[in-house]
């Protein structure tokens, strides 16, 4: 049988994408029941793979990953993790699943998504309009000033959307979102211009963060149940509370945003998480 040959304009199959990285972060619950069965050799043995799985140096680790103890009933550790190859991270998971200590590890949640540079971020010519529309002349020295630096900085932030980095901070946040389509609230129903106008309010009211939490947002329509993952990572607990506070007047999240449940997370290395979760002294 002749099978139809694709158009030669098509990209080879893959499962990786065209730029950005693949996402998962998933958590974990012990169980006390299944753990309190194993003897002392097998919760050493499973802690030393668990360890290994979950080591950022490790051979097998994928581009990004980091893993936290998480305050509060829905788990009690979880790990991001960040990679060209989804096949790669979910080795991950599969390793942790197999280890010795894999029943007493279940997962409560998991979240698939990918990182991506947002429509709504701006082009050099789109930030000049701005700047123009919002009373700024040309003229004005001030002007060109303003269009060289976000020139300068549109390649940084851009690269940190799509293969971001991790600070080096304690505190780990995360929660899924939506955009509304509530008949008299309906995010995709409003004209291009207006969202992206939403948006930038609601940018300019995460600036104000700056150096006191970092923020990844990946998307995950067609991935998962939400449109988007937003992790944030705060230099202290309080920064996490006082920018989703702030953020939330702004009419992108007040009038459009619905938000699904939050998990706030506490870095630490593998053997410390478990060590955290008494699991291993």
């Amino acid at each position: 049988m002749n099978r139809p040959h694709p158009p030669a304009n098509l990209p080879d199959p893959t499962t990786k994408l065209s730029e950005g990285w693949h996402s998962l972060h998933i958590y974990y619950r012990v169980n006390q029941q299944a753990l309190a069965q194993l003897g002392y050799e097998q919760r050493r043995e499973g802690a030393d793979a668990v360890i290994a799985a979950l080591n950022p140096e490790g051979e097998e680790a994928p581009e990004r990953i980091q893993s936290f103890v998480v305050s509060g009933h829905r788990a009690d550790f979880g790990v991001v993790m960040f990679d060209p190859d989804p096949l790669k991270i979910d080795a991950i998971h599969q390793r942790v699943r197999s280890s010795a200590l894999g029943t007493a590890l279940e997962p409560t949640y998991s979240f698939v998504s990918i990182t991506e540079v947002s429509e709504y971020v701006p082009t050099v010519e789109q930030y000049s309009e701005r700047l123009k529309r919002d009373g700024t002349s040309p003229d004005d020295p001030s002007y060109q000033a303003k269009v060289n630096a976000y020139e300068q900085r549109l390649p940084m932030m851009n690269k940190q959307r799509l293969y971001p980095d991790f600070p080096n901070w304690p505190i780990i946040c995360f929660y899924p979102m939506n955009k509304i389509r509530d008949p008299h609230a309906n995010w995709y129903q409003l004209p291009f211009s207006e969202r992206s106008r939403l948006m930038s309010e609601h940018a300019t009211s995460g600036i104000k963060f700056a150096g006191k939490v970092s923020q990844v947002i990946t998307a995950s329509t067609g991935f998962d149940d939400w449109e988007w993952g937003v992790t944030l990572w705060g230099r202290a607990p309080e920064y996490i509370k006082e920018i989703v506070y702030t953020m939330r007047f702004d009419e992108a999240s007040a009038r459009y945003g619905e938000f699904g449940e939050f998990y706030i997370g506490y870095i630490m290395e593998p053997e410390a998480v478990l060590k955290h979760l008494r699991i291993i002294d």
